[in-house]
């Protein structure tokens, strides 16, 4: 075990003006020439964005609705976490190049740090936002739970580095921006957690025209039904609770915690409120690029 803790809760290391994981920056060389393959499908988002979400989505298309097909391994041996390397315990990109085609990849990269391979292939790359008051919330409980990161501190101080962009995979406003206009010269399909959560079903049927896929009516609710949050949420394929409870420790904060859009009004105080906004509207005045903070409970659809 002592091996294993001396790697946790180590502050982030700068690449290229980045904030990244200590073994990611250390071993920055393998991510950066890491080579893609034409029929690759790149999974990208900012952190806690709906990347899971999106991820057994994707796989459930990938296997044609066959929900028993998609629990033969973990979410993330099923789409590897490219980056991600971690001494004597995981390496995305030894993971990614042992898998047969067509691979799905999962990444947190900033448009700016992708490996060139993946525009050079031309591959189809689906990108997940969420509103980044949500996202702020979200990744304070992960980084309690989530011991590759530094200590969060408390949620003023966490809420402090997340507006500077000194978390890891550093600045969501320069994330969202860059995968936003990125869509220009990629075949990238731009999807928002909010229209996910409000009809699941649109977004689901864009996600297939985007992948060229024909599935029947009968597939479509399976894949509906098995990617709930209360199913995946429960599902220890999805949930990771498959990962050791030294790396990721259920009992501070569950991995899959609520699932919800506006939890944000539960941590922000007034103050914190009024000063996140005024430094938001600076920071994403020249975008295009519009979130919704919330999602009213009338567009929300039943629950089955």
């Amino acid at each position: 075990m002592e091996v294993k803790e001396s790697i946790f809760r180590r502050q982030l290391v700068d690449v290229h003006g980045v904030p990244l994981f200590w073994s990611i920056a250390e071993e920055w060389a393998q991510v950066e020439t890491f080579q893609a393959r034409p029929d690759d499908l790149l999974i990208a988002t900012y952190p806690k964005s709906g990347t899971t979400w999106i991820s057994e989505i994707v796989d459930m298309i990938y296997n044609d609705g066959n929900v028993e097909q998609c629990k033969r391994d973990a979410i993330f041996n099923r789409v590897p976490f490219m980056e991600l390397i971690i001494p004597g315990m995981s390496n995305g990109v030894e993971q990614l190049d042992m898998m047969p085609s067509p691979r799905l990849v999962k990444t947190h990269l900033p448009v700016q740090l992708l490996p060139e391979s993946f525009e050079k292939s031309n591959c189809k790359t689906i990108y997940v936002a969420r509103n980044a008051k949500d996202v702020a919330v979200s990744y304070y409980h992960f980084y309690q739970m989530a011991k590759m990161h530094p200590e969060p501190g408390t949620w003023a101080e966490f809420l402090e580095k997340f507006v500077e962009g000194k978390v890891a995979f550093g600045s969501w406003y320069d994330h969202v921006k860059g995968w936003w206009e990125k869509r220009r010269n990629l075949p990238l399909l731009y999807l928002f957690y909010e229209d996910m959560k409000e009809d699941p079903r649109r977004e689901l049927q864009r996600v297939l025209q985007f992948l060229e896929k024909e599935v029947t009516e009968e597939i479509v609710q399976r894949i509906l039904h098995h990617t709930s949050f209360q199913e995946m949420q429960k599902n220890p394929t999805s949930n990771y609770k498959m990962i050791s409870t030294a790396e990721m420790d259920h009992s501070v904060s569950p991995f899959m915690r609520k699932g919800i859009s506006g939890d944000w009004k539960n941590h922000f105080t007034v103050a914190q409120n009024e000063r996140f906004d005024e430094d938001y509207a600076e920071k994403m005045k020249s975008s295009t690029l519009a979130f919704r903070m919330e999602i009213p409970e009338a567009n929300m659809p039943e629950k089955t």
